[in-house]
C-alpha cells in the first residue's frame, strides 16, 4: 500500500511539473512586423512613436520587480541600439499600456524608472532602421529578485549588466521593421 501511495505521489508531482506554466510575454500591439504606430518620428522616420502594449504572466516565485527592454541588434553602430529601458516595475504589475514609453504621459507605474535610450533620452524611441534589410527588435521582460539601485541616467549596457545579475526569468518577443 505504501508503495502505491509513493508511486501515486511521484506521478502527481511529475504531472504537475508537465503542466507548469512558463513566464510569458505577450503584446496586443506588436505582431511580426512593426506598424507606423510603433515607428519613430525622428531620424527621418514619420511614425507615431507609441510604445507597444505588453503583458506578462507566470512570473517565478520570489519576483520583486520587473524590467522591460527593447533592443535592435542590427543597428549599424557596432553595438546595436537600445530603444527602451524600463526597470523597477513593481512585482504586482503585469502590463505596460500602449504609450507607456512616453514619459510625459505618466502611463507607466509611478515607481518604474525609464532610463536613457541610446538616443540619449528616457522613454521609448521606436524603430527607424536605415533603408535595406529588415531589422530585428527584441523586447524582453525580466523578472528580478530585487529592485535595481540605479537612476534614469544609467546607461542601457549598465542597466543590462544589473538585470543579468538579478534575473530570475526572462521572456521575449521579436518583431521586424523595414523602411
Amino acid at each position: 500500500m505504501k508503495r502505491t501511495i509513493t508511486i501515486a505521489a511521484l506521478l502527481f508531482l511529475v504531472c504537475k511539473m508537465c503542466i507548469a506554466q512558463t513566464f510569458t510575454l505577450k503584446s496586443n500591439d506588436v505582431g511580426g512586423q512593426a506598424t507606423q504606430k510603433q515607428f519613430a518620428n525622428t531620424f527621418g522616420c514619420h511614425g507615431q512613436n507609441i510604445s507597444p502594449q505588453l503583458s506578462w504572466e507566470n512570473a517565478p516565485a520570489g519576483t520583486q520587480s520587473f524590467a522591460v527592454t527593447m533592443y535592435d541588434k542590427d543597428a549599424p553602430t557596432g553595438s546595436g541600439f537600445w530603444h527602451w529601458v524600463v526597470f523597477n516595475i513593481p512585482a504586482n504589475v503585469t502590463e505596460l499600456k500602449s504609450g507607456a514609453g512616453d514619459v510625459s504621459k505618466n502611463l507607466a507605474p509611478a515607481e518604474a524608472i525609464q532610463s536613457n535610450t541610446d538616443a540619449g533620452m528616457p522613454g521609448y524611441i521606436g524603430p527607424c532602421p536605415p533603408p535595406g534589410a529588415a531589422h530585428q527588435y527584441l523586447i524582453t521582460v525580466y523578472a528580478l529578485k530585487t529592485k535595481l539601485q540605479l537612476d534614469k541616467n544609467a546607461t542601457p549596457p549598465f542597466v543590462g549588466f544589473n538585470l543579468n545579475m538579478n534575473v530570475l526569468a526572462q521572456a521575449s518577443i521579436v518583431f521586424y521593421a523595414k523602411q
